[in-house]
């Protein structure tokens, strides 16, 4: 059937567009969260970086490509079939978007698996490769977030006290008008604020009010340092996430050999960045704000910890999720502060959870409404 690569390429951006607006935020959300600037820069940054991420995966991510076209998971004559790709892009396109859609942040990499999954199962049955499955796939998801809330919580209180030894402290203030005025606290934590008489204080946005950081470091400003480092991270993981995900997408279309390599990730690239601009809020909100409050110097730590990891696996071949990482990032985050949001964790856990087997049923289903159609 001539129409089976239009429609493959078309479900394959929209599984690119699902997951731009489910995770392109992702990257930035620290910088959100932690007032270090407003959404709308924030979510700029992010699509630029993820851009150019993905147009660096035709370059150094390809080892995915082969991973996501079911190479070792399934029969190779199935990972070939037009029909079994169109249900395994649907599963995944279906179980993103409803997460997408109630603000919850899902793995794209974890509905790809769960769609391959449900689709070869019902497909082929026990000749799946389940060591393939397991060490390439399952294991990877598995131990990343434990990872990344292990090394933030320990890299925090070091990159703390580096912060002290260098000499700056932080400042929590009030705003009159657009002046910022030092409150500060005593370890009893009395708080002595300035004030002017016959004054009325207002609060200004919550960028201007954000907690910052007193000193210099080689005569530059730290918080100013700080920032700079702050958006740097963000972009980091950003840039990461795309070179990640990217090569799991083109994987789809490349399999029926409808596109060429490059128009696939220009493609791709292009539908993400679309997802991310049109449908980033609700995302923005669970991971920038619902899963513990936040400093920069905090949010900084989470996206060194992220950016390193991802990258690291891009490199490597190994499919893990940017949502598992930098999410766990800031779970090891909140633990360190002690104002991690535990129901929110509890229930971004529950639909990582949800996500394989909502994957499996959504595209094992579609596997045999296609089969009876056809």
């Amino acid at each position: 059937m001539p129409f089976w690569p239009i429609i493959i390429v078309g479900a394959t951006l929209l599984v690119a567009y699902a997951n731009g607006a489910n995770d392109n935020f992702k990257g930035v959300a620290t910088l959100y969260g932690s007032a270090t600037t407003d959404y709308r820069r924030a979510l700029g940054w992010a699509t630029i970086t993820t851009f150019a991420g993905s147009l660096t995966a035709f370059f150094v991510a390809t080892q995915l490509v082969s991973m996501f076209q079911g190479q070792g998971l399934v029969p190779a004559a199935l990972s070939q079939s037009q029909p079994f790709l169109a249900t395994v892009i649907l599963g995944a396109a279906l179980t993103v978007l409803l997460a997408t859609k109630i603000g919850i942040p899902i793995s794209t990499t974890h509905s790809l698996t769960g769609a391959l999954l449900g689709s070869g199962a019902v497909a082929v049955g026990g000749q799946l490769g389940f060591q393939t499955l397991s060490a390439g796939f399952f294991l990877p998801l598995l131990v990343s977030p434990v990872i990344a809330v292990a090394l933030a919580m320990l890299c925090y209180p070091l990159f703390s006290s580096a912060i002290a030894y260098a000499g700056l402290t932080n400042e929590n203030c009030i705003c009159v008008g657009s002046d910022l005025v030092p409150t500060f606290v005593t370890p009893d934590g009395i708080f002595f604020t300035e004030t002017t008489p016959g004054l009325r204080v207002i609060v200004d946005n919550p960028v201007a009010c954000a907690r910052q950081l007193t000193g210099t470091v080689f005569g530059i400003d730290g918080q100013r340092l700080l920032d700079i480092g702050h958006f740097l991270s963000a972009g980091s993981v950003s840039f990461a996430r795309g070179l990640n995900d990217t090569p799991k997408l083109v994987a789809l279309g490349l399999a029926i050999s409808a596109l060429n390599m490059a128009w696939s990730v220009v493609l791709v690239a292009l539908a993400m960045a679309l997802g991310g601009v049109m449908h980033s809020r609700k995302i923005a909100e669970t991971v920038g704000k619902r899963i513990t409050p936040m400093d920069s110097d905090q949010g900084f730590v989470a996206n060194l910890v992220t950016s390193f990891l991802v990258i690291v696996a891009s490199k490597w071949g190994l499919p893990v999720s940017t949502t598992h990482v930098s999410c766990g990032a800031l779970f090891g985050i909140g633990m360190a502060n002690g104002q991690a949001r535990w129901l929110m964790i509890r229930t971004i856990s529950l639909a990582w959870l949800l996500t394989l087997p909502t994957a499996a049923l959504l595209s094992g289903a579609s596997y045999l409404v296609l089969q009876r159609l056809i």
